[in-house]
């Protein structure tokens, strides 16, 4: 019997995926375990496996069109084995177990069992299996972040927690009525869904008739202007506008601005380019040695708070002793912040490998989820652009994020004479509940002059 191909759900937040390309053509022998296509999901390309051994039957959604979350793209079975697309893709009847909002909600009212069952295809560790029986969570819902995605128990409960507070009367209506908790706003504290809620959602889901009878009118056709086009915008641009929108609802913040002396810094760097070029094959650049600059910085205690993250609904602060360095990437498609883990146990040579390669996989497309996740602290470089000063978001959840401007030569005064030198602004945007007006002056401080004395970073 014919096995479906399903978009997966790769976050808790994912709705669609974009098809990337097919690596598998219809006809062709399938192993369990090979890659049948490359998706993309918000800002991260994915290889889908094959969860059974087959024929690849038929492609259903072919490459570009993007496709909401479970539904079938194509089919697996034996050879020779015939598909009938229209059956097996029709809607069932309209009951309440089959509504969208009932298969949503479906996830978290499934026995143990029936997950288990659903589960056993997953790449999971024996903590994160045992973790999802405990906590009834269907891991093939469970975005993991282990090597090939493989699921560990902290994955689980990441995603546990991250699904909507509700009262059990609540949760218990929402499940009986198909209502997605997703899509419902809590009026309790905290947050929390209460009964009214799910009712006043169940109501504005009433269809048209059930409401009134008036006749049904179809809309009227719009018409565009001349010279106007509508175009989608891809899952990528929604995921940035999401948490653009995101970052500059929640953190309240400012935006301290420092010009920088970069003289000693160009002589820097012309003296490293040939040999890190012969160590790595890889020429160093000026965001890679502000980069260095940042991380020793934020190593330093009494800029902790700089290197920090608000968890558990702002109440606790999150404080890292290590430094994991995003850098943003700019794509025709949207941003993508790529990090470099580990980044304060690199040797300079060492964080110019790490950071090119994350930089170049963003730009073909071939970042991993891993590879996005976990950042500290965030840097923006618009000076290639002639960019002088800007207010750069704040990358969630870190507490502040640099943006580095444009080097000028600048009529400035030196030792009490006019000399021209070539100053750079740097953009410190601070998130207020974390870090006060003091402590960011006293970063960039400490920043400004570790850029202007650079040798300092090679020792």
């Amino acid at each position: 019997m014919a096995v479906e191909i399903i978009m997966p759900k790769l976050g808790v937040d994912m709705q669609e995926g974009e098809i990337i390309e097919w690596k598998k053509q219809e006809g062709d022998e399938v192993k369990e375990g090979d890659i049948l296509l490359e998706i993309m999901s918000d800002k991260t390309n994915m290889e889908l496996e094959a969860e059974d051994s087959g024929v690849l039957l038929k492609i259903v959604k072919g490459k570009g069109e993007v496709v909401p979350v479970t539904e079938v793209i194509g089919y697996i079975g034996a050879a020779g084995e015939v598909v009938d697309v229209k059956k097996t893709a029709a809607q069932p009847e309209p009951t309440q177990a089959a509504t969208p909002t009932a298969e949503a909600s479906a996830v978290s009212s499934q026995p143990a069992a029936t997950m288990t069952q659903n589960s056993k295809k997953m790449r999971a560790t024996p903590a994160a299996r045992k973790t999802a029986r405990e906590l009834n969570v269907d891991l093939s819902q469970v975005p993991g972040t282990g090597a090939n995605g493989r699921i560990h128990k902290d994955d689980v409960e990441d995603f546990k927690a991250a699904q909507p507070k509700a009262t059990p009367l609540a949760r218990k209506i929402a499940e009986d009525k198909g209502i997605d908790l997703a899509d419902i706003s809590g009026t309790g504290f905290d947050g929390k869904i209460v009964k009214e809620d799910v009712l006043a959602a169940l109501e504005a889901n009433q269809p048209a008739e059930e409401k009134t009878s008036a006749p049904e009118v179809a809309p009227a056709a719009v018409e565009l202007p001349e010279g106007v086009e509508i175009i989608k915008m891809s899952a990528m641009r929604k995921a940035v506008a999401k948490s653009m929108v995101n970052s500059y609802l929640t953190a309240p913040t400012f935006t301290l601005n420092y010009d920088i002396d970069m003289t000693e810094m160009i002589a820097l760097r012309k003296k490293l380019i040939e040999p890190i070029m012969e160590k790595t094959g890889l020429k160093v650049s000026f965001t890679d040695l502000i980069g260095m600059a940042v991380v020793k910085t934020l190593l330093k205690p009494e800029h902790q708070y700089l290197n920090a993250s608000l968890i558990n609904d702002a109440t606790e602060i999150e404080l890292h002793k290590f430094v994991n360095l995003g850098v943003a990437v700019g794509l025709d498609e949207g941003l993508l912040v790529p990090v470099v883990h580990g980044a304060d146990q690199m040797s300079l040579s060492e964080f110019v490998v790490a950071s090119k390669d994350v930089i170049k996989k963003a730009q073909t497309g071939k970042l991993k989820a891993a590879e996005m996740s976990s950042s500290t602290f965030s840097i923006t470089n618009l000076g290639m652009f002639g960019t002088k000063t800007f207010n750069p978001i704040i990358n969630q959840p870190n507490s502040a994020i640099l943006g580095v401007g444009a080097t000028i030569p600048t009529p400035t005064v030196v030792d009490g004479e006019i000399a021209v030198r070539p100053i750079m602004a740097l953009c410190l945007t601070i998130d207020h509940r974390i870090v006060d007006g003091m402590n960011g002056a006293k970063f960039m401080v400490d920043l400004k002059k570790l850029i202007e004395n650079p040798f300092e970073l090679l020792i």
